[in-house]
């Protein structure tokens, strides 16, 4: 990865987080470094990867301690979206000892969430390349957590579905079956309007079965993704080659497929020819991982 395509996290967005994590675990003021130590200690900490990772979150850490103490100084030797591996120093931590210490719990807290996102979702990347298929996420995240989570996600090399609910517009199959059978009518006016609204940045529509769905679905014009939910391997590649046939290949709608995947399958659904992959694995379910402050 390099500077240019590196991934942006805006801290102002993220602030209010930062902020209720340290009244959370600082509250009144960390009585055990206060006794320990003088006010005017210095150290120097290494900021240590103690496995192989891919990091996210430096320059939250950065921003973290500077709101515990502005003398802290973190200079970073592995930026975001980087790999890392057992033993690699990831920053180096200076200045007072007593705010140093009573960051040290909330900055990896952070930091190996993060990572441990970013590292899943690039295991996930690795499985697909040499397909044309992109690994994207879902709003299976931490309320509060998005924006740093979907952060990660590209971090880690993969791409971002919608945000919320205001950005996209996805008529999934709960909303489709309230349309009843002979849906296509009120849904290709749906879509119409859809077109019309501004900060909608796609339009997708979910499919539960390729024949008697799909085919009414990609006869509709001005729909940018079609998802396909829980579906094998061969109705996905039926599916890809129903949208060859009818759009044309290579042409809109894209192909999503999404439901139960995970990474002992990513790679054969990919072959199916899917454009996207969705997997809301890569922020609800990816462990954290291990980094420590070594001094």
């Amino acid at each position: 990865m390099t500077k240019t395509n590196r991934p942006r996290l805006d801290l102002k967005q993220v602030s209010p987080l930062i902020d209720l994590a340290r009244a959370e675990d600082l509250g009144s003021g960390d009585i055990t470094s206060e006794l320990l130590f003088p006010d005017d200690t210095q150290a120097e900490a290494y900021i240590v990867s103690r496995e192989e990772i891919i990091v996210c979150g430096m320059e939250l850490c950065r921003e973290i301690l500077r709101r515990y103490d502005p003398r802290l100084t973190l200079t970073i030797h592995i930026p975001d979206g980087r790999p890392a591996h057992i033993g690699s120093r990831l920053g180096t931590v200076r200045g007072p000892l007593r705010p140093m210490l009573s960051a040290e719990r909330v900055m990896l807290n952070f930091l190996q969430r993060l990572s441990g996102i970013a590292t899943t979702t690039n295991k996930f990347v690795q499985a697909v390349k040499g397909t044309k298929a992109k690994i994207y996420d879902t709003r299976k995240t931490l309320p509060g957590w998005r924006i740093l989570e979907k952060y990660a996600v590209r971090c880690g090399g993969g791409y971002n579905h919608r945000f919320g609910l205001y950005d996209g517009v996805l008529i999934k199959d709960n909303h489709l079956a309230e349309l009843g059978p002979n849906f296509q009518p009120r849904l290709r006016k749906i879509v119409e309007q859809a077109r019309n609204r501004k900060g909608v940045k796609f339009i997708a529509v979910e499919v539960d079965h390729v024949d008697g769905q799909l085919n009414y679905v990609l006869e509709i014009p001005g729909i940018d993704i079609v998802l396909l939910d829980n579906m094998g391997q061969w109705q996905l590649q039926h599916a890809v080659e129903m949208r060859d046939r009818m759009c044309g290949k290579g042409c809109r709608p894209l192909l999503e497929a999404s439901g139960n995947i995970n990474l002992y399958n990513v790679a054969a659904i990919a072959r199916s020819g899917v454009d996207r992959i969705a997997v809301g694995a890569l922020t609800h379910s990816s462990g954290i991982v291990d980094i420590g402050l070594d001094r």
